[in-house]
């Protein structure tokens, strides 16, 4: 058996850290994927690569593959840089701007 432990990113559809705050301990499909003649649907026999196990932090999911045997992986996350202006949002809105700002 192997496995991934990682950090999920962000979804495209928010701009915050929300579901990003635990890791994630992920099977490898240990089968190609078949496609269904007469649907078009992709199917596998694999059960493993459907399970995904959240942890609250790396070190339990590891110790968690340790002692079942799993081989794992574990995938560095990557910082995000804080995107923090100096007057923040309300800058934006300021009526002592010395040049003009549009948008």
């Amino acid at each position: 058996m192997r496995a991934r432990i990682f950090r999920p990113a962000r979804t495209a559809m928010q701009s915050g850290t929300a579901k990003t705050n635990h890791w994630v301990l992920e099977f490898s499909p240990a089968q190609a994927r078949q496609i269904d003649p007469l649907m078009g649907w992709t199917s596998s026999g694999d059960m493993e690569s459907q399970v995904r196990l959240r942890f609250d932090d790396r070190e339990t999911a590891e110790s968690y593959a340790r002692a079942h045997g799993i081989d794992a992986v574990v995938i560095e996350p990557k910082t995000r840089r804080p995107n923090l202006r100096p007057g923040g949002y309300g800058d934006n809105f300021a009526t002592n701007r010395r040049q003009v700002w549009t948008h």
